[in-house]
């Protein structure tokens, strides 16, 4: 992999982790509550969980950055979105749609469904892809640009898809049920 489209794919998903982490933090309590609700592990494992996910996502985010780590902080990162998406899955096959998905924060409650299964594994897919060894050319002033625009575009991107698809299509097919 070029090592330019490899930084802004790790400077991507380092944001991502970075706002997923951050919300959690914020309502800790509340955040150990959603994680108790997936019913998945024992009570006080569930609290520990509340501590230990954000945790987790606070150190990939940072080691994402770091190149000597970078590698090991993708692979936890991929652990993290499959266990999402085995989480969300295991819920959704017990009938259990009504969970919050605990992805977006306190001001957004927003119920489990299956295309969060799916956007998971595809992220998961995606940060794979800076596991390997990249290519060892220098970076440059254009390179540092190129990163840069394609932070600017992607971030946008992904919010205004994870809208449509989390909030907006939902409320849109609920409409025409009621029509």
């Amino acid at each position: 992999m070029d090592p330019a489209l490899g930084i802004l794919v790790a400077c991507a998903f380092a944001l991502l982790f970075a706002h997923a982490a951050w919300h959690k933090w914020r309502e800790r309590q509340r955040f150990a509550a959603t994680l108790a609700a997936y019913g998945l592990l024992p009570g006080r494992l569930a609290a520990v969980g509340g501590y230990l996910v954000p945790l987790v996502e606070t150190a990939v985010a940072a080691l994402l950055l770091a190149p000597p780590m970078r590698s090991a902080a993708a692979l936890a990162g991929i652990v993290l979105l499959l266990t999402y998406a085995l989480a969300i899955g295991v819920n959704l096959r017990r009938g259990r749609r009504d969970l919050d998905c605990g992805c977006t924060g306190p001001a957004d409650r927003r119920p489990i469904a299956a295309w969060m299964v799916w956007r998971n594994l595809v992220l998961a897919m995606l940060l794979a892809a800076i596991v390997p060894a990249w290519g060892d050319r220098p970076i440059g002033r254009i390179d540092a640009l190129t990163i840069l625009a394609g932070l600017v575009a992607i971030v946008p991107v992904y919010a205004t898809v994870d809208r449509l698809v989390g909030q907006v299509m939902p409320r849109t097919a609920a409409l025409r049920r009621g029509l």
